[in-house]
């Protein structure tokens, strides 16, 4: 991970240095703890600053980040990277391939596909992916490259999903409906009171009376949120068995991250990212009639 360097701006002048890491440069309560571990962790104009020093506008505070700690086993496997700097890494997560590791479950996972692929680089770091997805959902991962990237960026990007959905929907809508844990399960989520608050637009594109395209785009982040959402609303994602009864016109759930776009955490720009309906989707629209449709409304 490279050193950060600010210039400490007018509004900051007199404040304590940690006052001005925490709100001008967005940085953790933790990673301000372990940058006062790391030798010469925070200067200012090449002295050793404490914390609680001020600071003056115009002065130059550069941080040497921590070294990372890699906890997972990598995995070679091929990476589809979309975008990457010296903070961030963009891949496009196929179906089938689950995020995380988890017990009882020994197949390598994209954690460890990334791993891999930092070592290979030469530069070992942690998986710390920004945004989750199913592991039968395809599309658009943001992963930090350090612990103070993640927290700068959390909730932050902006997703576009695409969703394959039974029966026939037409216009558009908003489901306001909190999310709660099933009784008796601890996975498989539902719709219920006291659940959390979660909100999900959706934009029908295309439909061929058994089916319809969807866009999707959330404002909370739930587990299976959309798959959720759009079972209480009357129309499971196709291949869904957890929140419907289709395995036969998708072997998967048909849901795609297409689009994202948020303002890099350290340089300020926008970036914006797509990645294409992937070939089990697109075939199945395809066969419908309705790919050319589905764009056509866009």
């Amino acid at each position: 991970m490279p050193d950060l360097t600010y210039i400490v701006p007018p509004e900051y002048d007199g404040e304590m240095l940690q006052t001005f890491l925490r709100r001008g440069c967005g940085l953790s309560y933790r990673m301000v703890v372990k940058l006062k571990r790391v030798p010469n962790g925070m200067t200012l104009d090449g002295k050793q600053w404490r914390s609680i020093d001020r600071v003056n506008a115009g002065q130059t505070v550069r941080l040497k980040m921590p070294e990372d700690a890699v906890r997972i086993e990598g995995v070679e496997m091929p990476l589809s990277v979309v975008y990457e700097d010296d903070h961030l890494l963009v891949v496009d997560k196929p179906p089938y391939l689950a995020v995380h590791p988890s017990a009882g479950k020994p197949e390598p996972t994209l954690a460890n596909g990334v791993v891999e692929y930092f070592e290979r680089k030469g530069t070992p770091l942690s998986f710390r992916p920004v945004n989750r997805l199913d592991r039968n959902t395809s599309g658009l991962l943001v992963a930090a490259k350090s612990a103070h990237v993640a927290f700068a960026l959390a909730q932050k990007p902006e997703k576009v999903y695409f969703a394959i959905v039974l029966g026939e929907l037409t216009g558009e809508g908003t489901i306001h409906q909190p999310i709660r844990v099933k009784e008796g399960c601890t996975i498989t989520r539902e719709v219920g009171e006291g659940g959390k608050d979660s909100v999900t637009h959706w934009c029908a594109l295309a439909s061929d009376g058994e089916i319809t395209l969807v866009r999707v785009v959330i404002e909370t982040g739930r587990t299976h949120q959309i798959r959720v959402h759009m079972s209480w609303l009357g129309h499971p994602l196709a291949g869904d068995t957890m929140y419907g009864t289709d395995e036969v016109i998708l072997p998967r759930h048909g849901l795609h991250c297409g689009r994202t776009a948020f303002d890099h955490p350290i340089t300020g720009e926008r970036v914006a990212l797509t990645s294409p309906i992937p070939p089990d989707m697109r075939a199945l629209l395809e066969s419908r009639g309705l790919w050319q449709d589905a764009w056509d409304t866009e």
